[in-house]
């Protein structure tokens, strides 16, 4: 699975594409990650902001609290932030359960 809920956050494991002609979730990637196509180019962090500033406006948590655990060089990357509805919501509406 993509997500993993422990205590109150989630670690979100993404494939991000950057270059995109619009921020937005994909499908599934191997079982193993979230595709998510990232407006902003792949140079000097731009798209690894772009990345933050989506998850922040898509699950209503603030852009501080989402920290990269691991990929902040690679498009497989792990991000973490603490669990709330908006979250939860969106797990249920796409069927990610």
């Amino acid at each position: 699975m993509f997500y993993n809920i422990e205590d109150d956050t989630v670690s979100l494991r993404i494939k991000a594409q950057p270059n995109a002609s619009k921020n937005e979730f994909c499908e599934v990637y191997d079982n193993d990650a979230i595709k998510i196509r990232i407006k902003a180019p792949a140079v000097e962090g731009a798209a690894n902001k772009e990345l933050v500033k989506f998850l922040a406006k898509s699950f209503k948590v603030s852009k501080s609290d989402i920290l990269f655990k691991t990929g902040q060089h690679s498009k497989i990357k792990i991000v973490v932030f603490p669990l709330n509805d908006k979250f939860k919501d969106w797990i249920e509406e796409n069927g990610y359960r």
